[in-house]
């Protein structure tokens, strides 16, 4: 289904609230924090959320750590139309891919361009080829991690973590097609690693979307650094 750009109506209300965890607030305050950890420098990555039947949207081109509720654009998720969108703001080239996580039941989307995301991409191309996704096992913080969609419970130290990885593209709306793939392909993935440019991770609420975040990134870090010492991610 295709996006409606035609909106233009501001409907500010839909972003004022005094609720810390309303999702024009939360977002504001998550990518600051991601900004922190060198997530989403310069004006990349985003964070959408979830709520009933509203998607709300971090904008395009904006510094993260800047982010003000009055910011964001606000879509209705049954439509793909518009109900809020900030004069002078760009909506986010990530769209198309947030509503791909939530086509598949995700409450909040994170896409980030980390830099052991990116790093391990290149690990797995070089030494496993191109096909390959990212591999590891026998790691505590696997735990950190769902089953799957359909299944009860978390990953455990001695299960395989699996995160598929597609290319990258010129225009990331262009990355649609492969990520949604790639989610059908691997249903108990949430997380899918585009090479040379990051990762985008879901979760069934904003709680779990970045604690799952923040694990994946943990494990990156550590792949990398295992791979230095001679390591093997496969016990």
């Amino acid at each position: 289904m295709s996006i409606d750009p035609t909106s233009t109506i501001s409907n500010g209300h839909l972003v004022e609230s005094t609720d810390p965890n309303h999702p024009a607030n939360l977002i504001c305050e998550l990518c600051r924090k991601f900004y922190t950890l060198g997530w989403v420098t310069g004006t990349g990555g985003g964070t959408s959320i979830r709520l009933d039947d509203k998607i709300y949207i971090a904008p395009s081109g904006v510094q993260k750590e800047l982010l003000k509720p009055d910011n964001m654009f606000v879509l209705d998720y049954s439509t793909r139309r518009y109900l809020r969108e900030p004069l002078q703001l760009k909506p986010s080239a990530c769209t198309p891919l947030f509503l791909a996580a939530f086509d598949r039941g995700a409450g909040c989307c994170i896409h980030t361009h980390s830099q052991w995301a990116v790093l391990v991409t290149l690990l797995v191309e070089r030494d496993l080829g191109r096909d390959a996704c990212f591999a590891i096992s026998n790691i505590e913080q696997i735990k950190g991690l769902p089953r799957g969609r359909s299944k009860e419970g978390y990953l455990g130290f001695f299960d395989t973590l699996n995160v598929p990885i597609i290319d990258n593209t010129a225009h990331e709306e262009d990355l649609t097609e492969s990520l949604a793939a790639a989610m059908d392909r691997y249903p108990d993935s949430y997380a899918v690693l585009v090479r040379r440019h990051g990762v985008y991770v879901w979760g069934d609420t904003v709680h779990k979307a970045k604690t799952q975040a923040e694990s994946l990134d943990y494990i990156f870090q550590l792949a990398v650094n295992m791979k230095n010492l001679g390591l093997p991610w496969l016990a």
